[in-house]
């Protein structure tokens, strides 16, 4: 039925596929929607993460431009960094994008559970990273049942990450809105497109999320049929 090369377990991956490539479409398209649109407070993100730790405390955290244009809260050294266009920007994005941020702060200061199992993984799912594809390979390719294993219990640290990363990141963007709106930073009507650009970025969580457990999946199923065919 399949050309010889080909591998059929690869179509379990195929749902995940097609949501990550509709997840980054959306991100692409709600982001640039709504970069173009100014917010009403008229404060850049830069103001808006400064006002904000001020208003909760967090004194200690510190706001960093990120010109590599990637948006995140260090927990190390409990920095803000927010990418150029965020940073500088007075927009619907800018104001969203910074809200979550400060929301992963929030969580830190607070000591909330899933961020702190997130931070603990960090290194256990880089060293998974690291191993578990190679294992995977080697363990199929010379049909040595226990690399299979080891290779896929190194995956499995990563799908853990995956889906602890989601409460965390639900979390982050309900604290945004939150913040946002119980410190007068939006309208209401300001409410729906915020909300939007938040979404849409969870998306992009979701989808990592299930091509890991298609991911695993798919190695148990590779495992299974390599022991069938000794």
């Amino acid at each position: 039925m399949f050309p010889f090369y080909f591998d059929p377990t690869f179509l379990i991956l195929l749902p995940a596929i097609l949501l990550a490539f509709y997840a980054q479409g959306k991100v692409k398209r709600v982001f640039e929607q709504y970069i173009k649109e100014q917010n009403t407070s008229g404060l850049t993100g830069m103001e808006i993460a400064e006002r904000l730790l001020t208003i909760y405390g967090l004194d200690d955290v510190k706001v960093k431009e990120n010109q590599h244009g990637s948006d995140y809260y260090n927990p190390k050294d409990k920095t803000v960094n927010l990418s150029s266009v965020v940073y500088r920007a007075s927009t619907i994005t800018s104001i969203g994008v910074t809200a979550h941020e400060i929301g992963h702060a929030l969580q830190h200061d607070e000591g909330y559970i899933f961020l702190n199992l997130r931070n603990a993984l960090v290194p256990v799912t880089k060293f998974g990273s690291m191993l578990a594809f190679p294992l995977l390979f080697l363990g199929i390719l010379l049909s040595l049942p226990q690399l299979v294993q080891i290779g896929i219990l190194a995956f499995t640290a990563i799908v853990v990450f995956q889906l602890i990363t989601l409460p965390v990141e639900f979390n982050a963007s309900k604290r945004a809105v939150m913040i946002l709106e119980t410190n007068g930073l939006i309208k209401p009507y300001e409410f729906k497109a915020v909300d939007s650009v938040l979404k849409a970025a969870a998306l992009t969580y979701v989808a990592a999320a299930l091509m890991a457990i298609s991911n695993l999946f798919r190695f148990f199923l590779l495992a299974g049929m390599g022991n069938n065919r000794k």
